[in-house]
């Protein structure tokens, strides 16, 4: 039948304990890379909605990289300090 050999049973648990070190390893980081990922997208989300919103008053924010990671890592107050820069820039 079944041929259990000490050093077949031996690299089965040294390979789930390699496995199990490389999955708490990368756990931390994958978090936060997803994270600031799911923020961004949410960022764009909002700057869409917003220049929906806004396009009925002439206000609108450019839709790129940088302006979705702003208001995803500030949320409202980021959209706020993006339409100052705007302002800003434009006098």
């Amino acid at each position: 039948m079944f041929n259990f050999d000490l050093n077949y049973i031996i690299a089965f648990f040294f390979g789930v304990l390699v496995l199990y070190i490389l999955a708490k390893l990368l756990y931390a980081p994958m978090r936060i890379i997803l994270r600031f990922l799911g923020n961004t997208i949410t960022g764009g989300l909002l700057l869409a909605l917003f220049n929906m919103v806004g396009s009925f008053w002439g206000v609108q924010i450019g839709l790129n990289v940088i302006t979705a990671v702003i208001t995803g890592i500030m949320g409202i107050p980021g959209i706020i300090l993006l339409l100052i820069l705007q302002r800003i820039t434009l006098q």
